[in-house]
C-alpha cells in the first residue's frame, strides 16, 4: 500500500489523543476530516482522532480537579492560547541553501533561518526526545530589547488577531517597553510555547541550560518547573560573573546574570566536576628581589621539563648563580624552568624546594607568551553555583571576539563569552563527546563556535543545530555597511571564519620552549588527519511556506473545475531538493543526513543515508526506475503523485515493490 505524505509538522494534539486512546480507547473516536486522491485518482478519507470529553471525565472522576479549586500555579493572559500554539502544526518547510552553506554534502551541522517556534515544530517529529543539550540565550525582558511576538491569528478560528501579538506589518520582533501594560505577559507568551516544544525535543537524559538576567529570572524558573515538572527534573542555577566592571544601575552595579540548568531527577550525574580554581595564569612565580637569593634562597630552583611534562625538581643553587633566562634549553633537550620573568626580572617560587614535592602531581607546564611557566591546578570538585572567571567577561571574550573575527566594531550587541559557552558544553554531559547541541536563539552563533573549539581540543564529534530569525541589521550600523544585512549573515560568517581559524591553529605544532617543537606532539600527518576530520561546516536551511499548494491540504475546499485547472499540487518555484527536505522532515529523517544524488534511466534520484530513503520527484518515471529503486530495498521510497510515464507503470508499481522489496514503505506527495 502507498501512503500519502502529510507534509506538515507534527500534530501534537493528534499525538496526545493517540496516547489517551491507548489508556482509554472508549473515550476516543475517529472522524473524517476531508479527502485526498490516491495513485489511481480515487477519493480516500483523511481520518482524525477526537476525544469524547464526557467519557474521559467519567474515566477520571476520582482525580478530576474542580475548575473552581485553587491551586499553586503561574498564570497570565493568553497562557491557554500559548499552550494551543505549542501543540498546533504548521504547513511550512525548510528549504536548502547550498550557496550559504559550508561543505553542504559532508557536514552534519545545521544552521536554520526562520522563526524559531515554527522551526522547532518542524524538527519535533524528527528529533523527538533525541537532543542531548539545549542551550538558549533568549532576549532578556529589559524594557528595551526586541522580543518575538506570537501570531495568534490562525486559520479556522483557532486564534483572533488584534491582541497586539504582532505589529501592523506582521513583524515577529518588536520592542517590549516597560510602559507596555502586557510587559510580562508578552515575554511569557514568547517563551512558553518555545520551551514546551523544546521539552519534546530533549532526550530523556538530556540537559537544558537557559541564560537569563534578574528581570525574568523568577518567572522563567516557574514556567520551566511547570513544563518540565519538579518531580521528573532537577532545577539548579549558576550565578555567572559576566561583566566584572559592572553595568551601573541606580542602586546596584550589575556584574552577573544566571544560567539555569535542568536535568533528569534520576540520581544520574549530568554535570561534570570543575577545577577548584582555574589554573593560575601567573604560574607559581612570586614577587622577588636580588636579596631573596639569600633571604629566601629555598624558593629559587629549577624545574626540569621535557616533552611538555615535569621530569623533576632541581636543587637550590648558590645565590651567586644567575640563569641565562627564564628557560634554559640544555643540549639533551631538557628545559630548565626558573622563576624569572621573560625579560630576566628577579622572581621566586611561591613554594620552598623542601615542600614543592608534595604538590608535584598538581603542577603542569603552560606555554606563556615567550617562555614556559609552571602552573598549579588545585584539582576538581562538584560544580559550584558561582562561576567567576575573567574569561567569562562578555566584553573581552564576547564582543571583542566577534569584532576581531568579522573586522567590524558593532557587529552584535552583548554576545556571550565564547569561553562561558565552551565551559557549559564541556561540563554538561561530560562523558559524551558525540552529543547534538541545539541553540534556538543563536544570535552571533557563539554556541556553534564553542562546539567547534571543544571538538578541536578533545577530539569530540559534537554536532550543532543553530536557529535564528533573519532579523535585519540597522542600516546605519558598520555591520550593515560591511555587507551583513541580517543577524543570520553575522552568525553564518562567524562560523565560517571561526572554523577556518580553529583549523589553522590545529595545524601549528605545539611548542615546548621558545621556537622549539614539542617532540611528544602529534606528527604533522596526524595533525592533518585531525584537521580533516573536524567538522566546521554547516548546512543552511531556510524556513518557508510549504512546497505544496493549498489544495494539497484542503482538497475539499476546491471544486472539480478548479482542480482540473491545477496540473500539479506542487508549487512551480520549488526544486527536487526542496521536496526532498520536506519529505525527510515528514518521515522523521534528520535534515543533516548524508545525501547522494544519482541518475537512473535519465531520472534524478536521491539516496538519503544510503537506503533509509530513496526518492525520485521527476515526472515520466518508468518501470525501470521503479525496479531499480525497489532493488535497493530502501526503508522508504518517495515519489510525486501521478508521475508515471504510462498507466501501466501505475498498475505495475505495487507488484514491483512486492517482488523486490515488500517491506519498503512507499510514500507519495
Amino acid at each position: 500500500m502507498t501512503d500519502k505524505l502529510k507534509m506538515r509538522s507534527m500534530d501534537k494534539v493528534q499525538d496526545n489523543i493517540g496516547k489517551i486512546r491507548e489508556m482509554f480507547p472508549n473515550a476516543v473516536t475517529e472522524v473524517i476530516d476531508g479527502y485526498y486522491k490516491d495513485l489511481k485518482g480515487e477519493d480516500k478519507p483523511i481520518i482524525k482522532l477526537k476525544v469524547d470529553f464526557d467519557v474521559l471525565k467519567q474515566e477520571l472522576a476520582d482525580t478530576l480537579i474542580d475548575e473552581r479549586e485553587l491551586r499553586y500555579q503561574l498564570t497570565w493572559p493568553d497562557k491557554q492560547r500559548s499552550v494551543l500554539l505549542a501543540n498546533s502544526s504548521v504547513e511550512k518547510t525548510l528549504r536548502p541553501d547550498k550557496e550559504r552553506s559550508v561543505d553542504f554534502d559532508g557536514t552534519r551541522n545545521l544552521y536554520l533561518e526562520g522563526d524559531n517556534l515554527d522551526v522547532l515544530k518542524l524538527l519535533r517529529e524528527t528529533y523527538l526526545h533525541s537532543i542531548d543539550v539545549i542551550y538558549l540565550d533568549p532576549p532578556y525582558n529589559t524594557g528595551k530589547n526586541y522580543i518575538y511576538k506570537n501570531d495568534f491569528s490562525k486559520k479556522k478560528g483557532e486564534f483572533l488577531f488584534g491582541d497586539s501579538q504582532i505589529d501592523d506589518e506582521r513583524n515577529r520582533l518588536v520592542v517590549n517597553m516597560q510602559s507596555n501594560g502586557r510587559f510580562h505577559t508578552d515575554w511569557l507568551n514568547m517563551m512558553y510555547p518555545r520551551l514546551k516544544v523544546a521539552k519534546d525535543l530533549l532526550s530523556p537524559q538530556g540537559v537544558l541550560i537557559c541564560a537569563i538576567d534578574e528581570n525574568e529570572f523568577s518567572t522563567l524558573t516557574l514556567i520551566l518547573k511547570e513544563i518540565f515538572s519538579e518531580g521528573g527534573y532537577e532545577f539548579s542555577y549558576a550565578t555567572v560573573v559576566h561583566n566584572p566592571r559592572g553595568q551601573q544601575g541606580l542602586n546596584f552595579s550589575y556584574v552577573n546574570e544566571y544560567a539555569i540548568f535542568i536535568y533528569p531527577n534520576d540520581g544520574g550525574k549530568y554535570l561534570g566536576d570543575m577545577p577548584k580554581k582555574e589554573v593560575d595564569a601567573r604560574g607559581l612565580r612570586d614577587s622577588g628581589t636580588e636579596s631573596d637569593r639569600v633571604d629566601a634562597r629555598n624558593c629559587f630552583y629549577p624545574f626540569y621539563v621535557q616533552n611538555g611534562a615535569i621530569l623533576s625538581v632541581g636543587d637550590v643553587p648558590d645565590p651567586s648563580y644567575h640563569p641565562q633566562s627564564a628557560n634554559v634549553v640544555r643540549a639533551d633537550g631538557v628545559t630548565e624552568v626558573w622563576p624569572m620573568t621573560d625579560d630576566g626580572a628577579e622572581k621566586k617560587w611561591r613554594y620552598a624546594r623542601q615542600s614543592v614535592g608534595e604538590i608535584l602531581d598538581k603542577l603542569t607546564v603552560k606555554k606563556g607568551r615567550n617562555s614556559l611557566q609552571i602552573v598549579y591546578n588545585k584539582g576538581d570538585e562538584t560544580m559550584r553555583s558561582l562561576w567567576e572567571n575573567p574569561r567569562y567577561d562578555a566584553s573581552e571574550y564576547g564582543t571583542k571576539t566577534v569584532q576581531s573575527l568579522l573586522g567590524i566594531q558593532d557587529g552584535f550587541s552583548f554576545p556571550k563569552s565564547l569561553w562561558l559557552i565552551y565551559d557549559i558544553l564541556k561540563y554538561t554531559c561530560p562523558h559524551k563527546k558525540n552529543v547534538t547541541v541545539l541553540d534556538f536563539f543563536s544570535g552571533s552563533a557563539t554556541t556553534a563556535h564553542a562546539v567547534m573549539q571543544l571538538n578541536a581540543e578533545d577530539g569530540g564529534d559534537r554536532k550543532f543545530i543553530m536557529v535564528q530569525l533573519p532579523e535585519p541589521c540597522d542600516e546605519k550600523s558598520e555591520a550593515y555597511k560591511a555587507g551583513y544585512k541580517t543577524i543570520c549573515d553575522i552568525g553564518e560568517e562567524r562560523i565560517r571564519r571561526a572554523g577556518k581559524k580553529i583549523k589553522e591553529e590545529m595545524q601549528k605544532p605545539k611548542q615546548q620552549g621558545i621556537d622549539q617543537e614539542d617532540p611528544s606532539a602529534s606528527p604533522r600527518s596526524a595533525r592533518n588527519d585531525a584537521v580533516a576530520q573536524l567538522d566546521v561546516g554547516f548546512r543552511v536551511l531556510r524556513l518557508d511556506s510549504s512546497n505544496m499548494r493549498e489544495v494539497y491540504y484542503h482538497p475539499g475546499q476546491y471544486t472539480q473545475t478548479l482542480l482540473d485547472g491545477l496540473a500539479d499540487n506542487i508549487k512551480g518555484d520549488r526544486t527536487p531538493l526542496d521536496l526532498l527536505f520536506q519529505v525527510m522532515l515528514d518521515l522523521g529523517v534528520e535534515p543533516s543526513a548524508k545525501i547522494e544524488e544519482k541518475e537512473i534511466a535519465g531520472k534524478q534520484v536521491f539516496a538519503v543515508n544510503e537506503n533509509e530513503l530513496i526518492a525520485c520527484f521527476d515526472s515520466g518515471i518508468t518501470d525501470e526506475v521503479v525496479k531499480a529503486i525497489a532493488q535497493r530495498k530502501p526503508r522508504y521510497a518517495a515519489f510525486r503523485d501521478n508521475a508515471y510515464a504510462y498507466d501501466s507503470v501505475a498498475d505495475n508499481f505495487e507488484q514491483i515493490f512486492a517482488t523486490y522489496s515488500p517491506n519498503t514503505k512507499k510514500e507519495v506527495l
